[in-house]
């Protein structure tokens, strides 16, 4: 667990970045906003996560799937989040099909080489699997 209240916030230079991504370019945000936004997305993460972690108890699992966060979002009445949630939940189940798929393949055909196996080292280091 984590050992100061701070551990638990999100990095604040990826916080920086989606505020500037989310406002015109013309309005500037205080570094006491920016604290205040990151700390109010780690409470959310962190309150989205118990509900998720709850609902996957009930469903007695012990590991936490996307259907446990959008199930949770739905609980918590965050309706606006559950749709692009989906989409991306959706392009991330089939982007990692695609990704493993042809190596899958290659294996099992015994025709996998040393330049596709550093490709998928590759994109396992970008996608972080």
């Amino acid at each position: 667990m984590a050992e100061k209240i701070e551990d638990l916030n999100l990095p604040s230079a990826t916080v920086a970045r989606l505020i500037k991504e989310s406002l015109p370019e013309h309005v500037a945000v205080g570094k006491d906003a920016r604290a205040a936004i990151s700390r109010a997305a780690s409470v959310f993460v962190m309150f989205l996560t118990s509900r998720a972690s709850q609902e996957a108890q009930h469903e007695t699992r012990k590991t936490l799937l996307g259907q446990d966060v959008i199930k949770a979002l739905e609980e918590l009445e965050f309706d606006e989040f559950i749709e692009p949630l989906n989409v991306v939940y959706k392009d991330f189940k089939e982007g990692k099909s695609r990704k493993s798929t042809p190596r899958k393949k290659a294996v099992q055909n015994g025709t996998e080489d040393g330049d596709e196996e550093h490709e998928d080292e590759v994109m396992d280091e970008e996608t972080g699997e």
